[in-house]
């Protein structure tokens, strides 16, 4: 059976099939092709089917979101498929549960080969997403690194002195300092090749979301999760319905004003953080 006849449909790329970046794609999915990208082809299979269960047009495509070639692939695969009107890049690993240079180059690296991907596939008017974490404001990075991140080209980012220097040190560190790069990497993105394609870029920060890969967090460093969400002025844990609403917002017309920048969603963990109202554990 066919399901849908109309042609020239537009695209929506989902690098990373799980429950966050599906939630948001669900919210723009009908009418469009949704082409999930993912390492794994496992995830990848059930997501969409969970997604064709649903009505939606799915395609997918295994992809290693931290080869610059793999990436570059899913993007010319997604302007394949049509006009790509949405990028969502939801593609991390756990800090509790991976090494900090697999951190860095997944969670930094990896962003930005795929912002410099899709950077030159994206239709006009089209809005990209990528969901970074409230850890990107728990360490201020000095000025002048800000800097070298924003100049540096996506290879060189590891070159830098204190990326080698501090944000290898632990997997708390990489995690913190990638999630901060990719507030910059959306702001040089904005300016710089997502503008020239007359398309809008932003970051959304969750807090404490539940979702399959937070309970590998939870059973890992419960006591402090347990500590953040009864800080925060919410006292509770968000969802992904709650984050989807959030990056259906930013991805939307409504939001066509809105490049470049970041949206914390935490519940109010990090004003806790600011104000001395909670102490963050070392």
């Amino acid at each position: 059976m066919i399901f849908d006849r109309n042609e020239n449909k537009e695209v929506i790329a989902l690098l990373g099939a799980g429950s966050m970046g599906t939630a948001i794609a669900r919210r723009f999915a009908a009418g469009r092709i949704v082409l999930l990208g993912d390492i794994s082809e496992k995830n990848l299979e059930r997501t969409a089917n969970e997604l064709r269960y649903s009505g939606y047009t799915v395609e997918t495509f295994v992809v290693n979101a931290m080869e610059k070639e793999s990436v570059e692939a899913f993007a010319k695969k997604a302007a394949s498929l049509g006009p790509v009107k949405y990028f969502i890049d939801t593609a991390g690993a756990s800090p509790n549960q991976s090494r900090p240079e697999h951190i860095m180059r997944l969670d930094g690296v990896g962003t930005g080969y795929a912002l410099d991907a899709f950077g030159k596939v994206m239709a006009a008017g089209g809005a990209g997403l990528v969901i970074s974490s409230q850890t990107g404001y728990m360490m201020r990075l000095p000025d002048e690194v800000e800097l070298q991140i924003l100049k540096a080209a996506t290879d060189e980012l590891m070159d830098i002195p204190y990326i080698k220097e501090t944000a290898l040190q632990n997997s708390g560190y990489a995690y913190i300092i990638a999630k901060r790069i990719n507030h910059l990497q959306a702001q040089k993105a904005a300016a710089t090749t997502w503008k020239e394609r007359r398309a809008r870029i932003n970051t959304l920060s969750p807090g404490v979301i539940v979702t399959p890969l937070a309970y590998d967090e939870f059973a890992a460093a419960g006591d402090n999760y347990q500590k953040m969400i009864d800080a925060s002025a919410a006292m509770r844990t968000g969802s992904s319905d709650e984050i989807a609403e959030a990056g259906a917002f930013l991805l939307g017309e409504h939001a066509g004003f809105i490049n470049g920048t970041d949206l914390l969603i935490d519940g109010g963990t990090i004003a806790a953080i600011r104000t001395g109202a909670y102490t963050l554990g070392a």
